[in-house]
């Protein structure tokens, strides 16, 4: 038995949307549906002071799970937005490029994806 981790990365977004709380609420809610996911509770936010380039602050979200975790980070100074989602069972795939360029303006967005494994395999054991 696995789980699958993602590991999201956006450059080159928007500033304005990576410092709208509404837009990330709307990211969220968009994966708890499409991937039939569980929260166990309101997902928390936190949005950062103003940097002293007068860009509203970076945000930082975190949505517990049944299934584990869904976290984001948002860098408005940078562009960039991280995201990471943690399902303790299998779940289809997802096209988070698709809709970080759509949503957020990323010119680019790398996608790792992990299985994770929850007891070690018969080589590493005899290794």
């Amino acid at each position: 038995m696995s789980g699958i981790e993602w590991i999201v990365e956006a450059h080159g977004c928007d500033p304005s949307a990576l410092a709208d709380i509404d837009e990330l609420r709307a990211l969220f809610a968009r994966l708890v549906e499409d991937l039939g996911l569980r929260p166990v509770a309101e997902a928390q936010w936190h949005q950062f002071p103003t940097t002293s380039s007068n860009l509203k602050g970076g945000i930082t979200g975190l949505c517990l799970l049944a299934e584990s975790h869904l976290a984001c980070h948002t860098f408005p100074e940078h562009g960039s937005l991280c995201l990471n989602l943690f399902c303790c069972k299998p779940r289809p795939e997802w096209d988070f490029a698709a809709y970080l360029k759509m949503h957020f303006g990323a010119e680019s967005v790398e996608v790792r994806r992990l299985e994770r494994a929850y007891a070690p395999s018969l080589s590493s054991v005899r290794a």
